[in-house]
Parts: structure tokens; C-alpha cells; sequence
């Protein structure tokens, strides 16, 4: 009985160290690109290696002088209440529209990256499924 205890307790323990290392590591991707995003800190991808498409669809947004900046606050907020493990579902919420964009881009306009976007999606359903105690109210019908 104490064997079948003590197993449930370490997949316990290590279910939960895999969703905080999950949590911080999404949080740090997101609040890098997100802070990216206003400070240039990262060199942008060569336009001559990318699909045209993907360079097309990434001017069209630099082009409305507001959506890189939402994204990318967006990205920043969302990646430090991961980081701090506040707010967590919330900023699950604030980033799905945003990972499935990611994916989407990768599959249709852009494949190089979709193994970091595959990563990424995975990262969200992983740590959604770990909050969905939180978002059952969100999803009951009124």
C-alpha cells in the first residue's frame, strides 16, 4: 500500500516540476520576443531565406503601424505572468489566439519553423491542460 503511495506521490511531484518548467520556459520565449518585439535586441530573419509569403505577410502587419506593437505587448505581458505564475490561465488566453497564428504561419506561409511552432503549441495544450480546473467556469453554458 506505501509502494503504490509513494509512486503516486513522485508522478505527482514530477507532473507538477513539468508544468512549472513548462510555465517558466513558455514565459521566458514569450516575454523575449515579446520585449523583442520594442527593443530590436534580436537580429531579424534574412527576407532573401524566407518564403515570400511569410515576407508578405509579416510587411502587411509592420505595415498597419500597430499590430507588431500589440503582438508584441501582448507577448511580453503574457510571458511575464507565466514567468511569475500569476494570472496563469489568463495569460494562457491572452496567448492562444497568438499560438495558433504562430502554427498557422508556420504550416501555410513559412514552413522553417515549424518545429518551434509545433514545440510551442504542444507548451499551450500541455499547460492549459494542467489549468483546466480553472477554465471549466469559462466553458459551462449560461
Amino acid at each position: 500500500m506505501t509502494t503504490a503511495i509513494a509512486t503516486q506521490t513522485r508522478k505527482f511531484a514530477v507532473g507538477r516540476y513539468a508544468t512549472i518548467v513548462t510555465r517558466v520556459l513558455t514565459g521566458l520565449l514569450f516575454a523575449t520576443t515579446g520585449l523583442n518585439g520594442f527593443l530590436m535586441f534580436m537580429p531579424a530573419p534574412d527576407p532573401s531565406t524566407m518564403a515570400p509569403e511569410g515576407v508578405a505577410f509579416s510587411t502587411a502587419l509592420y505595415a498597419t503601424g500597430y499590430m507588431l506593437q500589440l503582438a508584441s505587448g501582448v507577448q511580453l505581458i503574457a510571458g511575464v505572468l507565466l514567468i511569475t505564475g500569476r494570472f496563469v490561465p489568463l495569460a494562457l488566453a491572452m496567448l492562444a489566439p497568438m499560438v495558433v497564428n504562430i502554427f498557422l504561419f508556420h504550416v501555410f506561409l513559412e514552413p522553417s519553423g515549424r518545429v518551434t511552432a509545433l514545440l510551442v503549441v504542444a507548451a499551450e495544450i500541455g499547460l492549459a491542460w494542467s489549468y483546466r480546473a480553472k477554465f471549466r467556469p469559462m466553458l459551462k453554458a449560461a
